[in-house]
């Protein structure tokens, strides 16, 4: 499969709504395996620690593979991470971790109130997050004569890549990445406008995220 089957979040990104006095700020962002989420609800803890409430929820993987993780953090049993979570399943993201911060501010909401407020926090930041699907990419290096740089700059994104870098010498040296299914056509057409003589060196393959949507995105 060239592409994980469900969407990631493309940043991080926050949203506040406030509720009878009481300040609800919603941090979202991508993470990939259980080090990354704890090390993101470590640092949202650290920067609201004077915060009332530091409510975390997270899904690692996505579909029908799911490691998931809540915490009330001290609000009533089942008001807080447990929401929150609710929203997360219903998203349809994966990968992503969410830390919804309170600041009491001198009302009781109740249970209900409670429920309500947090699934509104999570809620709003959810839906203004950009989408993002993670593809398989390579990254390639690639050594071509002067007079070829002007249609390598076409050729690559006519095959999804991009030139990261050039750096010239003797020859131009192209760091270049695509997605790894456009990378055989663009081997294929790179051998045919040098008769032969070119070939991009692979250098690594790894994963990328690419925007696809940005609903409410500032």
């Amino acid at each position: 499969m060239s592409a994980y089957p469900y969407l990631l979040p493309a940043q991080e990104i926050r949203r506040e709504i406030v509720v009878q006095n009481s300040r609800f700020i919603a941090t979202l962002a991508p993470v990939f395996d259980t080090e990354e989420a704890r090390a993101f609800l470590r640092r949202i803890r650290a920067e609201f620690s004077d915060a009332t409430h530091n409510v975390p929820a997270y899904l690692l993987g996505g579909g029908n593979t799911l490691t998931e993780y809540f915490s009330d953090d001290g609000e009533p049993s089942g008001t807080a991470g447990r929401p929150a979570l609710a929203v997360l399943r219903g998203s349809g993201l994966g990968d992503v971790a969410l830390v919804i911060t309170r600041y009491f501010g001198g009302t009781l909401l109740g249970t209900g109130g409670l429920v309500k407020a947090y699934t509104e926090a999570a809620q709003a930041v959810t839906g203004a997050v950009p989408r993002a699907r993670r593809i398989p990419v390579v990254l390639a290096l690639l050594a071509i004569p002067y007079n070829l740089l002007e249609r390598l700059r076409r050729l690559a994104p006519q095959h999804g890549g991009e030139i990261l870098q050039e750096d010239f010498a003797a020859d131009i040296t192209l760091t270049l990445r695509f997605p790894q299914e456009n990378f055989s056509a663009f081997q294929a057409a790179l051998r045919e406008l040098s008769a032969g003589a070119l070939r991009a060196e692979p250098l690594e393959y790894a994963r990328q995220l690419v925007p696809v949507s940005s609903p409410g995105a500032d």
